[in-house]
């Protein structure tokens, strides 16, 4: 997806409980579970033959290569624990809020005799629910990773720049240049 779109998937693979199965076998049978029995989609899933599938969930193949190694881990981690996933999503935007730790461009837009000069800044900030609750909309609807960089840049804006409001209130952030993103919640 996008720097913003992945670091959502990340953050929500780190709210499961328990660890993804480990052997090849094992994470065969959870999706084909998931896939409520069909090696047919369980192969389109990972870009492999049914008959590749059916050889791991007999126990002829236990190894397999790197590149479908990683398909196999991200297949298995996107269908992992949806429950868990799916209440820590609901209390982030209710409760909690949704934490942005962020190497970034940000230039500004600013009352006159200001600095509008980008300049590259570290930060750490804790969105509030509300802020959580608009990525995630975004993130379900398919918007795209620019619609999820304004967001964060207007969260960012109001809660890091502008103190919810107490100082800069013309102040327009510009979220350009990401060196990283890190979400948690």
């Amino acid at each position: 997806m996008g720097i913003i779109g992945d670091s959502l998937d990340k953050a929500e693979q780190n709210t499961t409980t328990r660890p993804l199965p480990k052997s090849a076998g094992a994470q065969m049978r959870f999706l084909l579970r998931a896939e409520k029995g069909s090696t047919r989609a369980v192969a389109r899933r990972l870009g492999v033959t049914q008959r590749t599938v059916e050889r791991y969930l007999k126990g002829t193949f236990k190894r397999p290569r790197k590149d479908l190694a990683a398909r196999l881990a991200a297949e298995v981690g996107k269908s992992w624990q949806p429950r868990v996933r799916e209440r820590a999503r609901r209390r982030a935007a209710t409760t909690g809020g949704i934490v942005i730790e962020t190497r970034a461009r940000f230039g500004f837009t600013a009352a006159p005799g200001s600095t509008d000069d980008g300049r590259i800044r570290r930060i750490t900030q804790h969105l509030s629910p509300a802020y959580a609750q608009r990525l995630f909309e975004a993130r379900t609807s398919g918007a795209g990773e620019q619609r999820l960089r304004e967001i964060a840049a207007e969260g960012l804006q109001e809660q890091y720049f502008k103190d919810n409001g107490r100082r800069a209130r013309d102040l327009v952030v510009e979220f350009t240049d990401i060196d990283y993103v890190e979400l948690d919640y």
